[in-house]
């Protein structure tokens, strides 16, 4: 298949003066790696998918990778736009960003939304409380114009908080959270911002797709409207939803070396960028830290790091497996297992949550026309 939009005729000149075969039924992405010139190209040209989505309802956002831990964008609020960093998180529905409403510690090193510079706000006298894995926030809610890459949403509803209890906002690198789930978990009702582009008619095809790079690099995104063929060479694997409120779908089971070790009769998993980790039951992380020869506390030696198995999860009749290089940490010289022990019941059973150490293997297509979650092996 050959690659769409990427390489230019910088490309082929490259070729040339390498002397490198374009053999029929191989793209040059192959034939650079074959001759081990990919990663030398791919540092003099990096590949920019904001630069190359022309076409209407379809528009890329480039995301920040912080420490492997965080992959936030950069949207604005208002007219004239007040510019905010923000995760684009899977596991939540709601718009929010910090206000000049806010006292609370994690507000002061943080950009604050003012309403009164802004011509087009709209108050209201609702009040928001979202409370996430990590932290909480309390607020109001208002209508503003909101722009997230090229796209604008006029009149969006969005929270302005108000206290931001706690300390883990205060060291967060991004301002707030934008929510891609579904309407149906969103605080106050709030009709998401993905919603509104559907509802609007700003999206090309009612879904978005997203990126996240590894070992910090630059290059993660979010797409709306669009699936990038560059990232889906491996072919998509389509998994319904089993609700539509977080993007959950049923898990058979997750295996290492052959053996199903855990969820061995099925169980629920969320696909969710804003999580860093892979969270599961407490009994779980514990077979899954036993079989892999980790302390309880989930550390490995990282001598021994490049022997252990892949993790494999079994879902919809498919394998997806995660290998050591993506699920060991390695911090101030110290290796752990990317894997965190969590109780989060739901009428389905408890829930697993396939968070950026997953994603980061695959590349994933979130379609709310068919309510499905899309993987792509990434090479």
């Amino acid at each position: 298949m050959k690659l769409l939009l990427l390489f230019s005729l910088v490309a082929l000149a490259q070729c040339l003066v390498h002397r490198i075969p374009l053999r029929k039924g191989k793209t040059l992405r192959q034939s650079l790696q074959e001759h081990g010139l990919l990663e030398r190209y791919l540092k003099q040209h990096p590949y920019d998918p904001a630069a190359k989505y022309f076409r209407t309802g379809v528009s890329a956002e480039p995301m920040e990778n912080y420490m492997d831990n965080s992959y936030y964008g950069t949207i604005s609020i208002g007219t004239p736009p007040q510019e905010f960093t923000v995760i684009f998180d899977t596991g939540s529905s709601n718009l929010w960003v910090p206000s000049v409403y806010c006292a609370s510690l994690s507000c002061s090193n943080h950009r604050r939304f003012n309403p009164a510079k802004s011509s087009t706000f709209i108050s209201t006298n609702e009040s928001l409380y979202i409370a996430y894995g990590t932290g909480s926030m309390s607020g109001v809610l208002g209508y503003d114009t909101v722009k997230v890459a090229d796209i604008e949403v006029y009149n969006q509803i969005f929270g302005l908080s108000e206290s931001e209890p706690g300390d883990f906002f205060y060291y967060s690198p991004f301002d707030g959270i934008l929510g891609l789930a579904y309407p149906s978990i969103a605080s106050a009702g709030a009709t998401p911002v993905f919603d509104n582009m559907m509802n609007e008619g700003l999206v090309a095809r009612d879904l978005f797709s997203v990126y996240l790079s590894k070992n910090e690099e630059s290059g993660s995104f979010v797409l709306f409207g669009a699936i990038d063929p560059y990232y889906v060479t491996n072919g998509i694997a389509w998994i319904p939803l089993s609700a539509e409120t977080y993007w959950q779908i049923t898990m058979q089971s997750v295996s290492i070396k052959g053996k199903a070790i855990v969820c061995q009769h099925s169980c629920q998993a969320i696909v969710d960028t804003g999580t860093s980790l892979l969270a599961m039951p407490n009994r779980d992380l514990t077979k899954i830290l036993d079989a892999l020869g980790a302390t309880s506390s989930g550390e490995i030696s990282c001598e021994d790091q490049h022997q252990l198995p892949d993790v494999v999860f079994h879902i919809n009749g498919v394998e997806f497996p995660v290998t050591p290089s993506a699920y060991v940490v390695k911090s101030d010289g110290v290796c752990s297992l990317g894997f965190e022990g969590m109780e989060v019941p739901t009428e389905s059973g408890e829930l697993w949550i396939l968070g950026d150490v997953f994603i980061r293997e695959y590349y994933v297509v979130f379609n709310r026309a068919k309510n499905m979650v899309g993987l792509s092996r990434l090479p």
